[in-house]
Parts: structure tokens; sequence; C-alpha cells
């Protein structure tokens, strides 16, 4: 009985090691800073490589400092990373392949691609899922079915998303649902540790 007990308290930290390191993503994953607080995005490139491809390429070269969530809808979503205050879009490079046929649900938390009624259109806006949005997955491959293409989920700070989905918001440079007192990225960079989760 000594014996079967000494041996299960030697494996219990090698238990724990192996547990912890099961929890531990190795994922990419970003650290966003806004003028509300910060929250981190794991991203998911084997399940959308072009998109992760293309989202760090715009983290890398800094291009998303300075740009806003720009339209805010609770029940819904945020959604940021192409315009500046004053509401004029950033240039950026040509649109990517839209990827949501890896059926990633659009679920609270998650990041998905923002675009224009043209499937492949996606460039630099993303969007926080702050609702189920089942509407937006994919169904099927045609222009109205194919979705908007999920490739990341908020693992930490969705505290700082919900109140930036609770902001007051108005109509600016034509636009709706535009925060009334500018909700600014500060800055997107590649988090320095793996994701815990």
């Amino acid at each position: 009985m000594k014996q079967t007990l000494t041996c299960v308290f030697l494996l219990l930290p090698l238990l724990a090691v192996v547990t912890a390191s099961a929890q531990t993503s190795t994922n990419p994953s970003v650290v966003v800073k806004t003028s509300m607080g910060s929250f981190t995005i794991e991203l998911y490139p084997e399940k959308a490589p072009e998109t992760v491809k293309n989202f760090l390429l715009y983290v890398d070269e800094g291009f998303y400092p300075g740009t806003v969530f720009h339209r805010v809808i609770d029940g819904f979503m945020v959604q940021g990373g192409g315009l500046d205050k004053e509401m004029t879009k950033k240039a950026t490079r040509a649109p990517i392949v839209n990827e949501a046929g890896n059926k990633l649900k659009n679920v609270v938390g998650t990041v998905a691609m923002a675009r224009t009624g043209e499937p492949n259109s996606a460039t630099a806006q993303f969007f926080v899922n702050v609702k189920d949005n089942a509407f937006l997955d994919y169904r099927d491959t045609s222009r109205d079915g194919i979705g908007y293409c999920v490739f990341g989920k908020v693992v930490q700070g969705m505290d700082v998303v919900d109140k930036i989905k609770a902001v007051p918001t108005g109509t600016k440079g034509g636009m709706q649902n535009v925060p009334l007192t500018p909700v600014v990225i500060e800055s997107v960079t590649r988090a320095k540790t793996a994701v815990t989760k």
C-alpha cells in the first residue's frame, strides 16, 4: 500500500505538467490594446491559413494603430481596423479569399473578417462577435451562403469587448452605429507568450 501511494505521489507532478501543457496553445496570438483596455485574440492558422497570414502582415507592419472600432452593435458585433477617427478608410492590400468554408462558427467571442457583399473582399477589417450569429456561418459556396470567415477567438479580456459593445453610438460620416467617443485601437502586437486556456 505504501509503495502504491509513493508511486501516485511521484506521478502527480508529472500529471500536472502534462495537464498544463495540454492547456497551453501553440497557436499565435495578438494583444489588441484599445482606448478602453486590452484583449487577446488566439489565431487559428490551421483552420484559416491565408486569413491569419493576411491579418499578421497588417499587425507586423503596424497598420492598426490609430484605427477605430467604427461599427458597434450590442447584440451583434464590434467591428474595426480599417477607418480612423475621422472615418477615413486606410489604404489596404488586395482582398483575400474567403475561408469561411473552414466551418468555424460565429459564436460569442470569435473574431471574423469583415467584408462587403462580395464574398472575397476582406482586407484588414475584423469584428468580434458579441452574440452567437449563426446567420453569418458558412452554409454553401453561393454568394449568400458562404458566410464570414472566423479566424480566431478572444481568449482574454472579453470584459473589454463587452465594455466596447455598450458605448453610445450615432451617425458619423454617413455611417450608423459609430461610437460617439472614438474607441481607438492603440496597438495590435503579437503576444510574447503562449495563450493559456
